[in-house]
Formats: structure tokens, sequence, C-alpha cells
């Protein structure tokens, strides 16, 4: 049975770090509340380590992530607070939904002015992104003169989670059993596409196995958010707006997922079925491969570069809109550094910088490590310079690992 090594090693580490924390801590790391906490500060690296998966995989690299998310932040945030105001009042039911879409439109053009600098121009990814680290950071000043934009719109700020940013008991309990029974569905599916093209599979012991791993994953995922409450005083506050009675009982409401989550749920699904499932995802792949033999195969290794660029471009949009919403305001320094978290989580999640090998799952868990690591930090009350040395030294280490696993197993001697 072919095991993924390096991706179960890693589910191991992220067991012991977060035992670790919660032994060192009393106890307060594995809770609902900090499980809920460490979920919503994660979804905006994990939103861009989805698509630095891809960058990555063509043998390119993005150093402009974090930078870009500031600028966009900024950019949505004078959109929602001093340009749609003179034409919407304010907290209208549009504003978050144009707000979003002029995000993910200059965010996808910025990417592909990078992508048309790498794919048509021949400039190294590694000089563009730094140049536009330079270029986005002071941009992101300059559209705001360096004020922190605030109040957000209120529908806007729900992407960012917090108390009513959630989808409540009910609507996580729905949201589990599909997955579940998608889960099952993907994995019967996969085992008769196997099948038909005579592929080996796995022992079917070994498939109900991993099933019933992944749906009890599930369950105690949604348990546990589940499990965490409203504060009393915005418990009472949304029962009086619904005119129900003050009761213990009613006090009990479940936050339950959070909507940057969900957010983070669907990009990974959409990305992971268009790596995996279309000729996007195949050439893009092909390309980490072999870029000169995809060339020779009628791929248009230049286009798809811009394609890449600009879709990370517009998950940058996303994860500018989770983070400044999860804030309640854009600031100049919001996504400082998260370009080093990015390329962390994905190197840490199996993509190798060579190019070629990557997922997007393994990503994520990449990026609930590093948060983790951070998270449990700044519980302990560690020094956020000492914060900054450990993150900078699993950095290292995790680029150490890549080589060290691509030269074992690309050695046929090995």
């Amino acid at each position: 049975m072919e095991v993924d090594r390096r991706l179960v090693g890693l589910a191991v580490v992220l067991l012991v770090i977060w035992i670790g924390f919660d032994i060192a801590s009393g106890g307060r790391f594995i809770t609902p509340r900090n499980i809920f906490n460490l979920s919503v500060q994660t979804a905006s690296v994990a939103v861009m380590a989805c698509g630095m998966v891809l960058i990555i995989v063509t043998r390119h690299i993005d150093l402009s992530v974090g930078a870009m998310l500031g600028v966009l932040a900024m950019i949505m945030g004078v959109v929602q607070t001093d340009f749609l105001p003179q034409f919407l009042e304010y907290n209208h039911p549009m504003t978050w939904i144009i707000t979003l879409l002029v995000g993910l439109i200059i965010g996808a053009a910025i990417g592909g002015v990078q992508g048309l600098a790498v794919g048509y121009l021949g400039v190294p990814a590694f000089i563009v992104t730094l140049g536009g680290l330079l270029v986005w950071r002071g941009a992101a000043w300059w559209v705001t003169q360096g004020r922190t934009v605030a109040p957000l719109d209120h529908n806007f700020m729900l992407l960012g989670g917090g108390i009513e940013g959630t989808i409540g008991a009910t609507w996580s309990w729905i949201v589990a059993a599909v997955a579940i029974v998608a889960i099952i569905y993907a994995a019967i599916m996969e085992r008769r596409r196997r099948l038909s093209f005579q592929f080996p599979v796995k022992p079917i012991w070994a498939e109900y196995t991993n099933t019933i791993i992944k749906a009890g994953l599930v369950l105690v995922a949604i348990i546990t958010l589940n499990a965490y409450h409203l504060p009393e005083r915005a418990a009472e506050r949304i029962l009086e707006d619904r005119g129900l009675p003050v009761t213990p009982e009613n006090l009990m409401i479940s936050h339950g997922i959070p909507i940057p989550l969900l957010i983070v749920a669907l990009v990974a699904i959409v990305l992971t079925i268009v790596a995996k499932r279309t000729r996007f995802g195949r050439y893009v792949f092909a390309m980490g491969g072999n870029p000169q033999a995809a060339e020779l195969a009628g791929i248009n290794v230049k286009r798809m570069t811009v394609a890449v660029f600009a879709l990370m471009g517009v998950l940058c949009a996303i994860s500018a809109a989770i983070s400044s919403a999860r804030l309640q305001s854009a600031g100049n320094d919001l996504g400082t550094l998260d370009e080093l978290r990015v390329i962390a989580a994905v190197v840490i999640g199996g993509t190798s910088l060579a190019g070629g090998v990557g997922t997007i799952y393994g990503a994520l868990i990449g990026a609930l490590v590093m948060q983790s690591l951070q998270s449990g930090m700044a519980l302990l009350g560690v020094d956020t310079s000492l914060q900054s040395i450990v993150i900078g030294l699993v950095l290292v280490l995790a680029v150490f690992s890549d080589k060290y696993f691509h030269r074992r197993y690309s050695d046929p001697t090995s």
C-alpha cells in the first residue's frame, strides 16, 4: 500500500506540537476556544499557501504575496469606507460584494502583470516578485497616506470570523454530513476509476480505514467547534434580537464553523480538483516536471505562467479580505512577512522547491503547523523576537528537509 511517509510524519509532528503546548500551558492549548481561534488565524496564510503550491510546482516563487495582501486590503478598505458610501448607504447589502469583486479583479491584474514579466519577458520570478514586494508595500502606504482604514462594512467583517462570522451549530452539522458523504463518494469513485484503468488499488480494508479516519476527523472538528459557545452578553443580545427568552439553556449558543474556515475549505477543494482533474492542473505539473518537454508537447508555458500568477493574485485578495475583516480594519503593516510564512507552510507540506511535486492538503497542514507554533509560543508568553527566531529556524529546516527528501527519493539506488 502506497503511503505518503512525509505527510504522515507531518501529521505526527503536528500532533506532538499540540500535545506539547497543551502540557506546557496547563491544558489551555487543546480547547474549543483555542482551536476555533487557531482555525481563524490560519485561514489567511492557508488560502495563499494553496496558490503558492502551484507557483512553486511550476519552478517559480512569489515573494510579493504579503505585500499584495497589504495593498489589496487597503484598496478594499478605501472602496468600502470612502468610495461606496458616496453612492450607497452605510452597511448596504451590496457593499461587501462590490468591495470583494474589486479586490479580486485588482489582485488578478497585479498577479497577471507579474506573470507577464516572468513568462513573456523572461525575468526570473525571484526578481520580479522581490521588486513587487517593495512596490506593493509602498503602494499600500501611498493609497491611504499611512492611515488605518476603519470602520469596515459590517457584512464584510463577517468574512473574518468573530462572534457573528460563523454558521452556528445546525449548519455546521449539515456541512459535516455533506463532507462525510463527499468523502465516501470520492473514495468509491476513485477506486472504480483506478479499477477501470487496471491501475493498482489499495486493499479494501485500507480504503475503509482511510475513509473512517477522514470522516472521524471531520466529526471531531465539528464537535470541537460546536463546543465553543458565544460569550454570555453576545448570546443575550442575539436572543433579544430574535425575541427569545433569556434562559440558561438558550444562552448556550455554539459558534460552529467560522466563515474563514469555510473559505479555506472551499479554496482547497476547488484547487485540488483543478490540480488533479483538469487540463490546467496537468499542464501545471507538466511544466514543473520538465518545462522544455512541456513546451515541446504543445503547452503554452508563457500563458500558463501568467494564469498561475494571476490566480495567486486572486487568492491574495481573498486572504486580504479575511485578514482585514478579522482585524476589523486595514492597516499598512497587514501581511508583513506573510510571504515567508506561506513559503514555509508550502515547503513543510511537501511541495518541492525543485518543482513538479506538491499537494494542496499538504500546504494546509503546513500552514497549521506554522500557526500552531506561533500561537503556542504566544500562549506561553514567549518573547516576540524569540518567536521570529523559531519560525526562521523552522523555515530553514523545512528547506533542508525538502532537499533531503528530493535527493533520497530521486536517487534510484536509495
